[in-house]
């Protein structure tokens, strides 16, 4: 039985989307809840309504997700996140993935599991669209890391980091009898911008979810 003169939020879980913050220092450095590792085989995913991971699918073919992966709290790709994409690519009637923002999160340390939270500070991002949904990935790297503690923007990374990223995202849904791509990334952009798309798409969670 648990103790009678514990506040009621200490005896329950906060739900990982909905319940954690973004962070006091956010956009600069934000929390963040990992749902993959890069060892999983099976991919997780957050499940909204009950705030539990769960299995999205196996991964049936060979590509494994090369970093931390997870989601932003109370952040949400809607109108704002959408307007953005339109702005800086030209495009029209692209609309928000209705999901939280994305985030890759960088460490030289191997982390065997998700269902974690953390904190990391964004360096970068790039553009991708799944379709006509913009599904922006933000990169980060994990506060304190020993390695890429001293890298504030993606364009002092290695471009084979950035490389390996995009070739996950560009096929980790592929299978052999797929002949079209819904998947294109249009570039990658630095620090300022992801600061930018992080104020927007809590914004849109804002607006949709207060």
């Amino acid at each position: 039985m648990a103790p009678q003169n514990l506040p009621q939020e200490m005896l329950f879980r906060s739900h990982p989307w909905h319940g954690l913050s973004l962070g006091d220092a956010a956009p600069e450095t934000v929390n963040c809840y990992i749902e993959m590792v890069p060892t999983d085989t099976v991919k997780y995913e957050l499940d909204k309504e009950t705030g539990i991971l769960k299995v999205d699918r196996p991964q049936k073919f060979s590509s494994l997700c090369p970093s931390l992966y997870g989601l932003l709290p109370q952040t949400y790709c809607g109108p704002l996140v959408a307007k953005h994409c339109m702005g800086r690519t030209g495009l029209t009637d692209v609309i928000g993935d209705r999901d939280p923002m994305d985030i890759c999160v960088l460490t030289e340390r191997v982390i065997p599991r998700g269902d974690i939270i953390l904190k990391a500070y964004p360096i970068g991002g790039f553009r991708l669209l799944d379709g006509e949904e913009a599904d922006d990935k933000i990169i980060a790297v994990l506060k304190g890391d020993f390695v890429y503690e001293d890298c504030k923007d993606v364009s002092e990374l290695p471009k084979n980091i950035i490389n390996r990223l995009w070739h996950y995202f560009l096929t980790y849904k592929d299978t052999p009898d797929r002949t079209k791509c819904r998947v294109n990334i249009t570039h990658t952009y630095g620090a300022k911008e992801a600061h930018e798309i992080i104020k927007l798409s809590h914004q849109d969670y804002v607006d949709k979810f207060s």
